[in-house]
């Protein structure tokens, strides 16, 4: 499958008050080369493997596969990824047709808010809540594989 999504910065908490849900998710990766990356993530009471492969030239969509697995075995492959792992809660937030998932890290990636909608086309209009910022699709800094290696608290700001 294609999955297609643009990423955004957040400019305010607004979007909490907005939020239908807000969920705890722990993952990390058995590999994170640039031509594709395999994840293992728990969220809540589920875990999944997901293997993406490399984006379009403007990062906007790429292959994905995700599997349901149990939580037991992400426990297990958990101890194989790479050293790091992304801590975060995830809101879904609703705006017009689409539903925002609105990323607030944790750990050593405290302070970092991203907002990502998943669309059917790169060019599909959507609403733009107020507390969308500045688009960050396709800089792969922003990518979770990539604030393991070289996490938010890291950056210089």
């Amino acid at each position: 499958m294609i999955e297609i999504e643009r990423k955004f910065l957040i400019t305010s908490e607004a979007y909490k008050s907005e939020a239908s849900s807000k969920t705890l998710f722990v993952q990390a990766y058995l590999n994170t080369h640039p031509e594709r990356t395999i994840r293992i993530r728990i969220k809540a009471e589920k875990a999944f493997m997901t293997i993406k492969g490399k984006s379009s030239e403007n990062g906007v969509s790429r292959y994905e596969w995700e599997k349901e697995i149990p939580v037991n075995e992400a426990e297990e492959l958990l101890k194989l990824c790479e050293p790091g792992k992304i801590e975060k809660y995830r809101h879904l937030v609703k705006a017009g047709a689409h539903v925002f998932e609105v990323d607030e890290f944790l750990g050593e990636n405290n302070g970092l808010t991203i907002a990502e909608v998943e669309l059917s086309t790169e060019n599909e209009h959507f609403i733009k809540p107020e507390w969308l910022g500045e688009e960050v699709t396709g800089d792969h800094k922003y990518y979770n594989s990539q604030l393991i290696l070289n996490p938010y608290k890291n950056w210089e700001k």
